[in-house]
């Protein structure tokens, strides 16, 4: 059954360089009965990043199983919290009472959006651990959008709302930090006050990389404006927005489909079944982690680097440096997880 029916510089630039050539330490803890052992092992000074794939994800067709994906769900929330049951990890994240924006991502459509079973079961397990359906908003910059990548828009009632901002605007006063100023949309600022980031992983001619830091685009009325230099600083300043950092709890990157060239529109000869997610509350660690795994897949296709593209995405380090401290990109300070 479908959800709504369900639901009636220079100096960064040699930073990057070696955070490239540093990726190989990245600690990687294997199996979900480790999860507890690595929260502690990770230490306040480490972010966790959980990678979590099932192979079978799609049984013997092309469409995601919605059974496997909230088993897959599942083990990351569980792996990413500690916890023996995906649910105590819910409640540990979200408690009853609050707003809750889905913030999709739909402009790739049908071929390369965030993935409908997954927004499904986020959906089950939020209220499961007690957020009523009303409260969840499913959104995007554009209704249509929305329907093109699969959503059926939904608003009113004791159910999931589903809809674009186009449907609410923009507030009408620019949230302004760095170099941003912008216009947020309503969704966010009027209608939820936590905020799940659910980008899809893919490569992007300009930016090299787009995923959880620029989806962000995605709640600004002028994103057009801050494609030049590759999106850096932009990407990192606009992150740096109190109305988004204040609100954002978690990002669940949607890896089921992924794209390692020619991005951002969706390429099929340049993407690949990862059958995965990758989830953080650190949106740096994430964006890193995410951008060495496409780096890897152009390197068995036998790309160039993004970097010896020009087109390495410096707004990463941006994000993480003195001024931003949004999360970390130094591998040495990431665990990631296997679940």
């Amino acid at each position: 059954m479908s959800l709504m029916n369900k639901m009636h510089t220079t100096g960064r630039r040699d930073f990057l360089k070696s955070a490239v050539s540093g990726a190989a330490f990245l600690g990687v803890v294997s199996g979900r009965e480790l999860a507890v052992q690595a929260q502690q092992a990770a230490g306040p000074d480490k972010s966790r990043v959980v990678v979590a794939r099932d192979a079978q994800l799609r049984g013997a067709g092309s469409t995601v199983e919605a059974g496997r994906m909230l088993a897959l769900l599942d083990r990351a929330m569980q792996a990413l919290c500690g916890r023996d049951h995906a649910l105590e990890a819910w409640k540990m994240l979200v408690r009853p009472g609050e707003s809750v924006g889905l913030k999709v991502n739909a402009l790739g459509g049908r071929g390369i959006s965030t993935n409908l079973q997954l927004v499904e079961a986020i959906c089950e397990r939020l209220q499961q651990a007690g957020i009523k359906a009303g409260d969840i908003v499913v959104w995007d910059r554009d209704t249509a959008e929305l329907e093109h990548a699969g959503f059926h828009p939904a608003e009113g009632g004791n159910r999931v709302q589903c809809f674009g901002t186009d449907r609410v605007d923009y507030e009408d006063e620019l949230a302004a930090w760095g170099s941003v100023g912008s216009r947020l949309s309503k969704i966010l600022t009027q209608r939820t006050n936590v905020l799940i980031n659910l980008p899809v992983l893919k490569d992007h001619d300009g930016a090299g990389v787009t995923i959880g830091l620029k989806n962000m685009y995605g709640v600004i009325h002028n994103p057009n404006k801050y494609h030049p230099n590759g999106c850096d600083p932009y990407v990192a300043d606009l992150n740096m927005l109190p109305e988004i950092r204040t609100r954002l709890r978690l990002t669940i990157c949607d890896a089921t489909t992924a794209m390692y060239e020619g991005g951002p529109a969706f390429k099929p000869e340049h993407s690949w079944r990862y059958n995965g997610l990758i989830v953080s509350q650190d949106p740096v660690a994430l964006d890193f982690t995410g951008w060495q795994t496409i780096e890897r897949k152009r390197a068995e296709n036998g790309l160039k680097t993004l970097d010896a593209e020009q087109r390495a995405p410096r707004y990463i380090a941006t994000a993480a440096d003195r001024e931003h401290r949004l999360g970390t990109c130094d591998p040495h300070r990431i665990l990631t997880v296997e679940a």
